[in-house]
């Protein structure tokens, strides 16, 4: 167990957030602890998705939907969103995990699929020796302004604007 745990944000348009907080997952689990990442917004068969059959103390559940959210949220995306915010307080309140990440989390208040007084219930009800992490792009202020340690991915280059698809194993 943690002596003290943190609130961490990854946000901005550069590629890097949920790498960054599988990163921090990884450290983690090799030093004992339990790690539990709820993706939101993704549904899709991402490579990290192996790692819990690789990694014991890794637990990784999406709740976003296969397609990328374009335009207006259906009531299925909103569906979605809610129950993962519940299941996260659900892990939060187990005691069960030393790391609890919210990847894409700033991605849906952004679409508005959450309340942003829903995700600081979340953050205030962190226990004292908890790490708690937040990525994804449009991190609100009041995040922010909650938060112990943000980063800000800055994108400079990137080969997508030549053309370079998704990869699997690098960019998914």
């Amino acid at each position: 167990m943690l002596d003290k745990g943190y609130i961490q944000v990854y946000t901005g348009n550069g590629k890097g957030k949920t790498t960054a907080s599988l990163g921090l997952a990884l450290r983690a689990v090799c030093a004992g602890y339990k790690v539990y990442m709820g993706q939101f917004m993704k549904g899709r068969d991402y490579s990290e998705l192996m790692a819990p059959s690789l990694l014991p103390g890794f637990t990784l559940e999406q709740y976003g939907s296969p397609e990328f959210l374009t335009g207006e949220p259906t009531e299925k995306d909103y569906e979605r969103a809610e129950n993962g915010l519940k299941k996260i307080m659900e892990v939060i309140s187990s005691g069960e995990y030393d790391v609890v990440i919210m990847d894409e989390i700033n991605t849906a208040l952004h679409f508005n699929l959450l309340k942003t007084e829903d995700v600081l219930k979340i953050l205030d009800a962190k226990p004292e020796k908890m790490e708690l992490v937040l990525t994804g792009r449009y991190g609100k202020d009041e995040i922010i302004e909650k938060a112990d340690l943000v980063t800000e991915m800055k994108e400079i280059k990137h080969y997508y604007q030549k053309g370079v698809p998704s990869r699997r194993g690098i960019e998914n």
